[in-house]
């Protein structure tokens, strides 16, 4: 079987798995020990930086995937990213990839290098909220990024100090969101110290172990993140992106990937512009890069494997908050 084959297979299979999680929750809020009543959202709006967005004309920031093996003509259904995999375990499309005319009750407000001050003003695009529409936020990586630029001019601790302030802010809006009557999945920042970017930075610098700085200004931005979030459990649902990352970094043949250090797309593919054909071709012992046989796309952004994971996240948790 063909890598593009196969990467297609193991779309069907994240699909399935997400299919699955949606189902199971079914079947325990009908006849299980658990009397829960299922949640089941009349519309997926997200909000975020550029790995929840689809641009108009369907390519995304990861790997764009063809129609077929034998036609390389874009689809933006191949390759969903996360909130896609959300959007389809109910049955929703979104405006930016919906090739079968279908009605549309999923909308992206998400914007590419969006950072939590820009989560405000795309939230007041959202309007009134119901208590069954179900709104996904994932930002902060840009922010982490802007504040590790800095380094060393200015301080880790000033740094930290700083992205827990940002990682306060976004909580206030996450419970906002919440307060004004939508239910909330905000993700936390994927661990960008295990992301190709840092590795590359800790071996381009001897002043300290930048991958490991890289991650302790995440953990600082989650934290504060976390601990501010309503935490009754029925407004709002926690994704743990970050040990997601963590647990395939530590693990990647449990999750069938290949490579969790390097980025698949050439760096002449620069993101929304890389899919299967501009991946990374087999150098030495290292394999060729596949959506789903790596972690990431970029230096610093999932791969299709990694959105997959989070979506099925999503709606896991989704199904089985008690929304």
């Amino acid at each position: 079987m063909g890598l593009m084959n196969k990467g297609k297979a193991r779309a069907l299979q994240a699909a399935a798995v997400v299919g699955a999680v949606v189902g199971l929750a079914a079947l325990t809020a009908c006849g299980g020990g658990t009397d829960v009543d299922q949640f089941v959202p009349t519309a997926v709006i997200s909000l975020g930086d550029e790995t929840s967005v689809i641009n108009a004309d369907g390519t995304k920031y990861s790997i764009n995937g063809p129609t077929s093996s034998t036609d390389p003509t874009l689809d933006c259904r191949t390759n969903p990213i996360w909130v896609q995999a959300l959007a389809s375990a109910y049955g929703m499309v979104f405006t930016q990839c919906n090739p079968g005319g279908l009605e549309v009750r999923a909308r992206g407000l998400a914007a590419p290098g969006a950072r939590v001050a820009d989560i405000a003003a795309q939230a007041a695009q959202v309007g009134a909220l119901t208590g069954s529409q179900l709104v996904t936020v994932l930002a902060g990586a840009n922010d982490v990024l802007a504040q590790y630029a800095r380094y060393p001019a200015v301080s880790e601790a000033q740094l930290s100090a700083e992205l827990e302030a940002t990682g306060s802010a976004l909580a206030e809006q996450v419970n906002a969101l919440a307060n004004a009557g939508g239910k909330v999945l905000i993700a936390t920042v994927p661990d960008l110290g295990l992301s190709p970017f840092a590795f590359a930075e800790r071996a381009a610098n001897t002043d300290t172990d930048r991958a490991a700085l890289l991650s302790r200004l995440t953990a600082r931005f989650n934290a504060k993140l976390r601990a501010n979030i309503i935490n009754d459990g029925r407004r709002i649902g926690l994704l743990l992106a970050d040990e997601l990352v963590q647990t395939a970094s530590k693990f990647p043949s449990s999750y069938g990937y290949l490579n969790v250090v390097g980025a698949a797309c050439l760096s002449t593919a620069v993101l929304p512009a890389c899919n299967t054909t501009t991946l990374q071709p087999v150098n030495g012992a290292v394999p060729a890069a596949g959506s789903f046989s790596w972690l990431w796309a970029d230096p610093t952004r999932l791969s299709p494997g990694g959105h997959s994971q989070l979506g099925a996240l999503a709606a896991s948790r989704a199904n089985g908050n008690p929304f």
